[in-house]
């Protein structure tokens, strides 16, 4: 996990400081996840939300205005533009008296009154203009093995200029990133930083890839389209770390400057979903349709959570439906659960539960299934689907022997899916 700096001041705590500490703080006494989530709400409600010492919740006035939004007052906007369709509305125009924008950027369409924020803390509002709180303000920047995101298809061994913003438009409850992915952009003090200064940074410490990760890039999509514009001219390549709850148009026009996309598939049930991720299975699913369309390189990778979404017909499903919708050269991860956030009372994922997986997966027809978060598992390894020898061997996020030649197996020259060079 990323660990970006908080800077602390004896005045004030900002809201991610104060569950960092109430986590660690039960961590001790424990008292556990749900014993430190309990006096986090008999705090706030015991304060009205606003906690003593905590640093005042006011986004900046000069925020740029963002993409994928539409106003419910503009000029010619037919209501049904902005209404779900459950509102069963006509499609006359109306002037309301709030200046609702609704946003159109992630699934959840948030629909906000001025002031108000969409449910990924990163755009509000503004008297009427949507607005990005976080462009040019990355609050976690790291160089990462490619392997680290995990792409093991996509440049073999080579680093990725990792960057971040603050926000997330799901709310998982096993976040291995909450303390920014559940943040709020003025929970950090960072200067302002331009897509070119960005790109220079990456070019600085030689990285040919920059990649969009830690939280959900989603949330940062205009300071996302406009770095890896930069880096393309640069020749440098850009990828996507997303779980994948964007809307279609976003997703096109982000796939127009990217090289690769990773797409978490959570779970394959609308009920973990909605339960765990806060969030719509049907959303993912299709924006996994939209990337592999796109023609960008695509690896999905799926959490596998212990009693959760480790049955065997859960399993099944998400593998068939991947075969029938985007192939089987797409690799597949299932990835070991390690508990953090707020499901610290389940136990890691049993090996044996991720290679039952990967089975599955190889007897289905999958060409390239990989079992996640397990060092020294022969399954992090890549085999020729024809002669079944290893063609990429890894050991953690490092790789250590690659049998290709222009793309094809040494041993046997099947070709294998994937970017190489």
């Amino acid at each position: 996990m990323p660990q970006p700096p908080y800077p602390r001041d004896s005045a004030s705590l900002s809201r991610r400081q104060f569950l960092h500490e109430v986590l660690q703080c039960a961590a001790r006494f424990g008292l556990g996840a749900s014993g430190a989530w309990l006096l986090l709400s008999h705090a706030e409600n015991a304060f009205g939300g606003a906690l003593p010492g905590m640093a005042a919740s006011r986004p900046r006035t000069d925020a740029p205005r963002a993409r994928y939004w539409i106003a419910a007052n503009a000029e010619g906007v037919d209501c049904r533009a902005c209404h779900l369709p459950k509102d069963k509305v006509a499609g006359s125009l109306f002037q309301h008296e709030k200046g609702y924008v609704r946003c159109l950027l992630c699934a959840q369409r948030c629909l906000l009154i001025p002031g108000e924020r969409g449910r990924c803390r990163a755009r509000v509002n503004d008297g009427g203009v949507l607005k990005s709180l976080v462009y040019g303000r990355p609050i976690a920047i790291h160089v990462d093995p490619i392997e680290k995101k995990p792409f093991y298809h996509f440049l073999p061994g080579r680093a990725a200029f990792s960057l971040a913003t603050a926000g997330c438009p799901l709310s998982c409850q096993f976040c291995q990133n909450w303390e920014i992915s559940q943040a709020r952009p003025e929970d950090f003090r960072v200067p302002f930083q331009g897509p070119q200064d960005m790109v220079a940074a990456c070019r600085k410490r030689r990285a040919p890839v920059i990649a969009f990760t830690y939280n959900e890039p989603t949330v940062f999509a205009e300071y996302l389209l406009d770095i890896a514009a930069a880096a393309r001219v640069e020749g440098i390549r850009s990828v996507l770390v997303s779980c994948g709850f964007m809307n279609p148009e976003p997703l096109r026009d982000m796939c127009r400057v990217l090289s690769a996309v990773k797409i978490d598939l959570k779970g394959f049930d609308r009920a973990f979903y909605q339960n765990v991720c806060k969030a719509e299975l049907d959303p993912v699913l299709k924006s996994i349709k939209t990337a592999a369309r796109q023609g960008v390189h695509l690896e999905i990778v799926n959490l596998v959570v212990p009693t959760l979404n480790d049955s065997k017909a859960m399993l099944k499903g998400l593998i068939q439906w991947v075969l029938d919708e985007v192939g089987p050269d797409v690799p597949l991860h299932f990835t070991r659960f390690h508990p953090d956030y707020k499901m610290l009372n389940l136990p890691p994922t049993p090996v044996e539960t991720l290679e039952r997986a990967y089975d599955l997966a190889r007897a289905s027809g999958v060409h390239y299934p990989f079992v996640g978060n397990v060092p020294g598992h022969p399954g992090n390894h890549t085999y020729c689907p024809k002669c079944n020898r290893v063609i990429i061997r890894r050991i953690g996020f490092f790789v250590t022997e690659i049998h290709l030649e222009a793309g094809r197996c040494r041993f046997c020259g099947r070709s294998i899916a994937g970017i190489w060079a």
